[in-house]
């Protein structure tokens, strides 16, 4: 999906990749922090058949548990530091290259849709390319007045005099040009967090995705997004739902509830320690129950306890009875903001899951039942060199971050904006020199 520019610049966006080159993505989530780099290949470069050949070729992979991030947003910015130091120090080892900027997602900071038109008259009668360009910075100076800050933001249709819908009115003849804009926002406070905290670690941001939107390049086809379609990625601390229309995304938003809501439930119901809880969860776990799950029994590790009460035996549909709530509460408040903003019908039949929650069982069925929609799971797509543990929907995010660095949207946030030591590029006795000069 290309979001068309409403700064007036065309082409595929600032920071398009014409040469070889080294790109990287930072996917920053609730429960681990991922580094990907990659290098992108030339179309004259991939052979005979280069369109169905991919134009990413990933070189090095690092990820870490995550500290110091909840629901998206830095708590600590320390120890999110050392984490994202942690990933990119991996996976800049496994590529043998050394990094100097990330493109990085946004889960947190209350990501919301808004929606403005704006209207041009036409004097000479036929649309030209300063009409369009004039009523989309209309509508971008309606869309700046509020204290948020815009990620994403396309032109979701035209209306050329009384005539709506209408794809691309250039050339057309009207009297009057109106466009519809969708905008995606949000507080600028944990975006700011966010950027000083890679900056810290000596890297530039070269661009901010909206999580959302970055796992949707990865997961989705053409023609899902063009029909319409849900997109659903179930993190650990937060679920991200977007809907795409005609190629667009004109809606996103994140629910603070994951996988590690379903796991913390777990251990609360059994009293069991978190971390055998995500282990019960991983194992035994299902979000819809079966026949025999009150003849299975279960062990469950007590929390605290000692001697020959250390372990209880419990039935599997306790656990379902534990996880099945919290999933339908997830679904249903999906269901419920898609509703409320207008976009239900545009976004069709059909919602496609990702995430490394969704991984669980039944819980594709369970979000057909809940959502009333047709649902498959979606996976990253696959490049060249990607190690076998990040092909699954946990990585998705990550993936669809070097597909934006590849061919990035001409995006309204300006890295320089939340940076307050813009970096040169350097190898690593440059970043060296930049840490001691910070540090002492």
């Amino acid at each position: 999906m290309n979001v068309v520019p409403l700064n007036g610049r065309g082409g595929s966006g600032r920071g398009s990749t014409q040469t070889r080159s080294v790109i990287a993505a930072l996917d920053v989530g609730s429960t681990k922090v991922c580094c990907l780099i990659a290098e992108y290949v030339p179309a004259k470069e991939r052979g005979s058949g280069g369109g169905q050949q991919s134009t990413i070729k990933i070189k090095g992979m690092g990820h870490r548990a995550v500290q110091g991030i909840r629901n998206g947003v830095v708590v600590d910015i320390d120890a999110a530091e050392r984490c994202i130091r942690a990933a990119v120090d991996r996976a800049e080892k496994t590529a043998g290259v050394t990094i100097d900027g990330v493109y990085v997602n946004v889960s947190g900071g209350r990501p919301g849709y808004s929606g403005f038109a704006a209207e041009v008259n036409l004097n000479s009668g036929q649309v030209t390319n300063a009409h369009i360009e004039s009523a989309l910075r209309f509508a971008r100076s309606r869309l700046d007045q509020n204290d948020r800050t815009i990620l994403h933001a396309a032109p979701v249709s035209y209306t050329l005099d009384t005539n709506r819908g209408v794809r691309s009115p250039l050339g057309m003849y009207g009297e009057k040009l109106a466009v519809d804009v969708s905008a995606i926002s949000v507080d600028p406070g944990p975006l700011r967090n966010l950027a000083n905290c890679i900056d810290h670690c000596h890297l530039n941001v070269h661009g901010f995705v909206i999580s959302p939107y970055a796992a949707g390049r990865s997961v989705l086809v053409d023609d899902e997004r063009q029909m319409g379609v849900t997109c659903i990625d179930m993190g650990g601390g937060t679920t991200s739902v977007s809907v795409f229309v005609e190629g667009n995304i004109v809606f996103a938003d994140v629910i603070p509830i994951g996988g590690m809501h379903v796991t913390t439930d777990l251990a609360r119901g059994l009293s069991t320690p978190v971390a055998h809880a995500e282990r019960l969860k991983t194992l035994h776990g299902s979000a819809l129950p079966s026949l025999c799950d009150d003849r299975e029994m279960v062990p469950v590790p007590l929390v605290g306890e000692r001697g020959r009460d250390t372990v209880a035996e419990v039935p599997k549909s306790m656990l379902t009875g534990i996880i099945q709530p919290r999933l339908e509460e997830t679904f249903e408040l999906i269901r419920d903001r898609v509703k409320a903003s207008g976009f239900a019908k545009l976004a069709g039949r059909r919602a496609v899951l990702t995430g490394g929650a969704s991984q669980l069982t039944g819980v594709r069925e369970l979000a057909s039942s809940s959502l009333d929609l047709q649902v498959r799971l979606g996976y990253p797509q696959k490049h060249p060199g990607i190690p076998e543990r990040a092909k699954g929907p946990a990585f998705s995010v990550a993936g669809g971050l070097l597909d934006y660095a590849v061919s990035p949207d001409a995006d309204t946030v300006a890295p320089s904006e939340f940076s307050d030591h813009p970096r040169s590029s350097g190898g690593y006795l440059s970043r060296v020199g930049r840490w001691i000069k910070d540090s002492f």
